[in-house]
């Protein structure tokens, strides 16, 4: 993840394009909210710089569990302060320019 300048050479020696920013975003595929101070939170890192992105997560109906801004420090595994249980979650990113990512994760506790 993180951030790379992007430039295509042509194989046949035509010349290569003007370098293009390139953001690739990753994200935790689960995270263990258990207090040891290793994967307690699920964030997806490096998000900041790419401005007022949003994240909603959401559980396995569809329930909009929490709604956090990209300053945010990370969702703890909890919902209206009660530990959830282990199971797969969602997440839908909203990028400043409008662009949306959907993805999933788990929680293991």
């Amino acid at each position: 993840p993180g951030e790379y300048q992007l430039s295509t050479r042509d194989k046949n020696g035509c010349g290569t394009t003007p370098p293009t920013s390139v953001f690739v975003l990753d994200y935790p595929r689960f995270f263990t909210p258990n207090g040891d101070g290793y994967n307690d939170l699920w964030t997806i890192k490096n998000l900041q710089r790419r401005g007022t992105a949003m994240i909603g997560i959401f559980d396995r109906f569809g329930k909009l569990l929490k709604y956090q801004d990209a300053n945010t420090l990370g969702w703890d595994g909890r919902y209206n302060g009660t530990d959830l249980p282990s199971d797969d979650y969602w997440f839908v990113l909203t990028l400043n320019d409008g662009r949306i990512v959907k993805g999933h994760f788990s929680l293991k506790r």
